[in-house]
């Protein structure tokens, strides 16, 4: 089920979670689960319609293998309407509290291997004692966390970006944390790393970007290798993480992200918000001064 063919992947994380799907397929109770769910928002015909061709004999019903088909159409990106409307009643119930929520979460989490196998990757540096397979049992510790945290199902955009995005953040908190820990061997090791952006760095600028043009606060050009990482992305991974929060509305969000990211002129955007220029700056204003308030609520 993994979408990469590599033999130091074998006997690791991701190999034994394939190992682990297998088994949950093969279980009647879990097929059966799965079925009910499907009915249960409305998605079973959609779902049966676009897993019909699907040969192995023991998921002609609808269950997980099923499911799984529908949350990577095509070329194995979550990308379309029914696989955002699945992944997006998986979150709702993995938000739960019940040993149903955990089957949500697993089902998550295996449509998202390919995203975590990449972020993984990503991370993974040749100094510092952190190997392919720990880095990933990071990574799927953190999207396992992520889907089960209830954030993702109510926010606006793609549920698929916004997850990897959720992940990939927590992924970089908790390997920065363990560089703190590991103090100056590694600090001293740092000093040989490429400053200039990897994989990572753009797969993050690639999640904030999206998330951002989903949510209108700016179109989807892609950034230059100079704007990865930089203020523009960063005020946008701000303002998103505060619309999340409640700090922001999609408007206040809306008037910073224009201005500051995008060079909207105040007349323009206040014509698009169907507000006068001067009523679109003291909007841009206030809202300048709750994402303040909010970082430095977080800081403390």
């Amino acid at each position: 089920m993994l979408d990469v063919q590599h033999p130091a992947l074998a006997g690791g994380i991701f190999h034994r979670l394939d190992a682990e799907w297998s088994a949950l397929c093969a279980d009647p109770a879990v097929q059966s689960v799965v079925a009910d769910w499907l009915v249960a928002d409305g998605l079973a015909d959609d779902v049966a319609a676009v897993t019909g061709g699907v040969a192995d004999a023991w998921v002609r019903s609808l269950g997980p293998a099923q499911l799984l088909a529908a949350l990577r159409p095509g070329d194995g990106r979550l990308a379309d309407e029914l696989t955002d409307a699945v992944l997006r009643a998986l979150l709702r119930r993995a938000a739960g509290h019940d040993r149903s929520a955990v089957l949500a979460a697993r089902v998550i989490v295996q449509a998202m291997i390919p995203a975590a196998v990449r972020m993984t990757r990503g991370q993974v540096r040749g100094f510092g004692g952190r190997s392919f397979d720990e880095v990933g049992h990071m990574t799927v510790a953190a999207l396992f966390e992520v889907a089960r945290s209830g954030r993702i199902h109510t926010r606006p955009g793609r549920p698929a970006a916004n997850t990897a995005l959720d992940t990939l953040r927590q992924l970089c908190r908790a390997l920065s944390a363990d560089r703190e820990e590991l103090g100056d061997n590694l600090a001293l090791a740092e000093l040989l790393a490429d400053s200039r952006p990897g994989p990572a760095d753009y797969a993050q600028a690639r999640s904030v970007q999206r998330a951002a043009a989903a949510a209108g606060l700016q179109s989807c050009i892609p950034m230059s290798e100079g704007e990865v990482g930089g203020a523009r992305l960063e005020l946008l991974d701000l303002v998103l993480e505060a619309m999340e929060s409640g700090a922001l509305s999609t408007a206040d969000a809306r008037s910073i992200a224009w201005h500051y990211t995008a060079a909207v002129p105040d007349q323009d955007a206040a014509a698009i918000a169907g507000a006068t220029p001067g009523a679109w700056r003291r909007r841009r204003s206030r809202a300048v001064a709750r994402l303040s308030a909010s970082l430095q609520r977080t800081a403390a």
